[in-house]
């Protein structure tokens, strides 16, 4: 029997949270996921020594334009505008302003049962 294909928000999801587990594996400790205001979302809100990390989550399934090149070629310069937007609503709405901010992206490429078959993050992109 075929599996019937995820939809792009079960793929989003399941990419999230194999970020979330990477960020926390290498210390970060995640202050936020999936966080909204009237200025956009941000996947997640992270910190480590002191710096506040925003990181935007790419997932691909492997097979289907999984390179690492076409899921950080999706964020564009709009995406790129939304998410400083979304960075600075964070930043007032939990009175960060003493930390210093870096914009990450992480791209997950999910094999057919749902795992991370790969995980790549780029620092400070954004």
């Amino acid at each position: 029997m075929i599996k019937p294909k995820r939809s792009r928000i079960e793929t989003g999801r399941l990419g999230e949270e194999a970020a979330a587990v990477f960020l926390t594996a290498a210390g970060y400790r995640i202050l936020a996921r999936n966080w909204r205001s009237k200025a956009g979302e941000l996947d997640i809100a992270a910190e480590l020594n002191g710096t506040l990390v925003i990181v935007e989550v790419r997932t691909r399934t492997l097979g289907s334009s999984s390179a690492f090149g076409a899921a950080l070629e999706s964020i564009d310069a709009r995406k790129a505008y939304r998410i400083r937007l979304a960075a600075e609503a964070y930043l007032q709405a939990n009175k960060l302003y003493h930390m210093p901010v870096r914009v990450d992206a992480i791209t997950v490429t999910l094999a057919a049962d749902g795992t991370a078959a790969d995980i790549n993050q780029l620092q400070g992109v954004l």
